[in-house]
């Protein structure tokens, strides 16, 4: 049988423990609540980081989407067919080539190309200078008309894959051939020429 000091010792800490219990719990709970809330804050701090690199990441496309478009509109004249080119009101009595060439020189060309230079990733910016230097150079080139048109079209079919790319098809299969098949009756016989000169080379 236990003492009184004993027993009066096991009183005193059951008593404390009683009112100790209550506070303990009501101290752990409110941790609880503040470890919780600081969590669902870091998680909403996430969220509308996400959220805001998700709006950048869309008005970016924009951006991409109308750059590439300018980008492209000269090539859009150069490879429309002299019938559909005719066919056009807007384009009456007018000489396609011209018009594409008298684009690529313009200002509001370049002040493009310096936009392109900024918001399209690395290798869309790689094949457009490649595409532009070789225009730059073409008047030197004394090659036939035929072997420098196949190098531009090939250039062309880089520059469209690394668009098609840069837009969300990171692993597209498709080779520069088929960026251009669509719109080129000769693109196979196009591809033949230029890699049987590749192999030549």
């Amino acid at each position: 049988m236990a003492s009184p000091l004993e027993k009066d010792l096991l009183d005193t800490i059951s008593a404390i423990a009683t009112l100790v219990t209550p506070l303990l719990l009501l101290g752990l709970g409110g941790l609880g609540w503040l470890i919780k809330s600081k969590i669902q804050a870091s998680q909403a701090k996430v969220e509308s980081r996400d959220a805001r690199i998700r709006e950048l990441e869309d008005k970016l496309r924009e951006d991409r989407i109308k750059t590439y478009n300018a980008i492209l509109e000269p090539f859009f004249l150069l490879f429309t067919s002299e019938e559909a080119f005719a066919k056009d009101p807007k384009f009456k009595k007018k000489n396609k080539n011209d018009l594409a060439m008298a684009r690529m020189l313009s200002v509001e060309y370049r002040e493009v190309g310096f936009k392109l230079s900024l918001v399209a990733n690395d290798s869309v910016v790689r094949a457009y200078n490649k595409l532009m230097q070789y225009f730059y150079h073409t008047e030197k080139d004394q090659r036939p008309i035929e072997e420098k048109v196949c190098d531009w079209i090939a250039l062309m079919g880089d520059l469209l894959l690394e668009i098609r790319k840069s837009m969300g098809n990171e692993s597209s299969a498709l080779d520069r051939w088929e960026m251009v098949e669509w719109f080129m009756t000769d693109a196979p016989s196009l591809k033949q020429q230029h890699s049987s000169r590749a192999i030549k080379a």
